[in-house]
């Protein structure tokens, strides 16, 4: 009899996969492929290669995942020799599987109607949405579900292996150490074997991260801690934006009604918090989700000590601390006990395991047309493509197809030129461009169904939450906004350009940034611009400024293809580089070191308030450059 249910629930998992065989590439698939790629060169050292990210060169050891699921990538690669969707996705539903197994196991151990529990796993919308992901996702899910139902089951050998594999597939596997270790004081205080494998995260990591350094030469998690500052990331701003989505995407796991039911306990503050939530989003399904994500959470925080509450108070609680962007899928792992809890209340467990599942895959067929949106705009495009130079600015799935077409990645230091094509993403981080553009083409990419997980003017926080709090937006606007455009010749109008001037803007060819104050600019470690060309020689000046917090000390300017000027900096202050009678038009500034500060990713160098043949001309006074950034 026990197979029957068995049979039934994977039969259910591949009806949700099957559909989405054809998935594309989305969201942060192409860093995991490009890792896999990097695999297939340095096999030992999947991250341990460069990636352009929003306009900058970053170092892929640094990457939040270590390289399990790159590894699994690379092997795909190897057998089926390039990226596509259908094989790769068939053989991700393993990951699936094993999930579903390790769910049913542990839902046998802890619930009196394992079935329920187990279908209430399966219908969680981000259960049903990032399965057609390769990213390290599932992954992660499946190897942490095996290591602690196999944990559960005593069968430590095993879950030593599968606790292993989830630590290499995701750094939050090291939360499985206090939960196993409250299973361990509950269930098996005698038991020696069982306290050493609940520390097999923390080994497995700590070894990872020691190997990382002796054999490359950084270690992982002091290269990510350094991008969490460079970027912000773990800012007081940033984490409560990451509490507030957590919690309303916690509302969700079950279906809200179910949720209602089982954790009716805590009604009361459940309404004190959907109240305050109203201040944050004025928005009903907000207020709705984080009420009832706070009620369970209160609910598992007044009970009791139990395995399955401790496992949902220690996972939320560490997922405050290490995350930063409040993405639904973070809380797959403590899906499993919040199922099991709500399966008590039987005769809702039908209803709600349908509501979440059409919701799921509602929300998973929204996914697909976004994604295939790019695939399809860059299949339309192929024969343009394969003629000229195309540039990508903007990140996600848009960017694999383009690249698989000879597309590069656009970075901040990056020239181009006259006849090029320039595709920005208005959703997917673009970066700043300066060079004069003719529009090609601009398309809108849409969904047949009005609801959002990511969107243009969506405020939904299911991928980040940046863009909002809502565990998914109902809205018929348009998701993403994607622009061709032609780069021009640019016709340097100016022979001294002060960086506040109109045609300012048309004259920056690189590494220079956004206007500030209207006056200055930063600089990157080499920045290009473009001048008139003076009738006659003239002196080439450029007036800057290092703030205190600045190391750049030495000054490189180059006109055309000759260096024609170096100067050693004293220290912090303004100064008017000024140089020999030289005639040219493309000037360059190379700084020899550049700094960052937190939560300004840019590699920045001095300021510069502006560049040209002789003094500023009347009409365009300069002002005294800023003493500090």
């Amino acid at each position: 009899m026990e197979a029957r249910p068995v049979v039934l629930i994977l039969a259910i998992v591949l009806l949700l996969r099957l559909p989405f065989l054809t998935q594309p590439v989305q969201g942060d698939d192409p860093t995991y492929i490009f890792q896999a790629q990097h695999a297939l060169i340095d096999p030992a050292h999947p991250t341990n290669v460069q990636y352009v990210f929003q306009g900058q060169l970053v170092d892929l050891r640094g990457h939040p995942h270590p390289p399990l699921n790159a590894w699994f990538l690379a092997g795909l690669l190897t057998i089926f020799g390039d990226v596509y969707e259908v094989p790769f996705h068939v053989t991700y539903i393993l990951f699936s599987l094993i999930a579903t197994l390790a769910m049913w196991s542990l839902a046998k151990r802890f619930s009196d109607w394992p079935l329920g529990a187990t279908l209430l796993f399966l219908s969680v919308p981000a259960f049903v949405i990032n399965g057609s992901s390769f990213e390290a996702d599932l992954p992660f899910l499946a190897f942490w579900m095996a290591g602690i139902a196999l944990f559960a089951a005593n069968r430590l050998s095993l879950a030593c292996v599968s606790l292993a594999l989830a630590s290499l597939s995701a750094y939050q596997a090291v939360v499985a150490t206090p939960i196993l270790l409250v299973y361990c004081w509950l269930h098996a205080r005698r038991s020696r074997s069982a306290w050493l494998v609940a520390f097999t995260p923390v080994i497995v990591i700590a070894l990872y991260q020691g190997y990382e350094r002796l054999t490359s030469g950084a270690i992982p998690a002091t290269v990510l801690t350094g991008y969490f500052s460079s970027y912000g990331l773990q800012q007081l701003g940033n984490k409560l934006k990451n509490a507030a989505a957590l919690t309303a995407h916690t509302g969700w796991i079950v279906f809200p009604a179910l949720a209602v039911v089982a954790f009716r306990r805590m009604w009361i503050f459940g309404i004190v918090a959907a109240g305050l939530a109203l201040l944050i989003d004025p928005h009903p399904l907000f207020a709705l989700s984080f009420g009832i994500g706070a009620m369970i959470i209160a609910w598992c925080l007044t009970r009791r000590l139990d395995f399955l509450t401790a496992w949902i108070v220690i996972f939320f609680a560490s997922a405050l601390v290490i995350f930063f962007a409040g993405s639904a899928r973070y809380l797959l792992p403590m899906a499993a006990p919040i199922a099991i809890l709500a399966s008590r209340q039987r005769k809702w467990v039908g209803p709600a395991f349908l509501a979440n599942l059409l919701l799921g895959l509602a929300l998973a067929w929204v996914n697909y047309q976004h994604w295939d949106g790019y695939r399809q705009m860059v299949a339309s495009l192929k024969n343009e493509l394969s003629i000229r130079r195309v540039w990508i600015n903007g990140e996600l799935g848009m960017r694999f197809y383009l690249e698989a077409e000879g597309g590069l990645p656009l970075a901040q230091t990056d020239i181009v030129q006259p006849g090029d094509w320039i595709f920005s993403s208005a959703l997917a981080f673009p970066i700043s461009i300066t060079a004069p553009m003719a529009p090609v083409i601009e398309r809108d990419i849409n969904a047949t169904l009005p609801l959002r997980l990511i969107g243009l003017n969506a405020k939904s926080g299911y991928s980040t939450a940046a863009f909002g709090f809502r565990p998914f937006d109902v809205t018929s606007a348009p998701i993403d906004r994607v622009r061709v455009d032609a780069v021009l010749k640019r016709n340097p109008v100016l022979s001294y350009l002060p960086m506040n001037a109109p045609e300012a803007e048309s004259q920056l060819v690189s590494g220079i940034y956004k206007l500030e104050d209207n006056q200055w600019r930063w600089t990157g470690s080499r920045a290009m611009l473009l001048l008139k060309q003076p009738a006659a020689p003239a002196p080439l000046e450029l007036k800057i400024h290092v703030p205190d917090i600045a190391p750049a000390r030495r000054i490189t300017v180059r006109l055309d293809n000759a260096v024609i000027h170096e100067q050693a900096l004293p220290g912090p202050g303004s100064y008017t580089i000024k140089t020999k009678p030289v005639t040219g038009s493309a000037v360059t500034l190379i700084i020899d070191e550049t700094f960052s500060v937190p939560g300004d990713h840019r590699a920045l160098g001095v300021i510069l308030s502006g560049a040209g043949f002789g003094p500023p001309p009347p009409g365009h006074p300069l002002q005294k450059a800023p003493t500090t950034h």
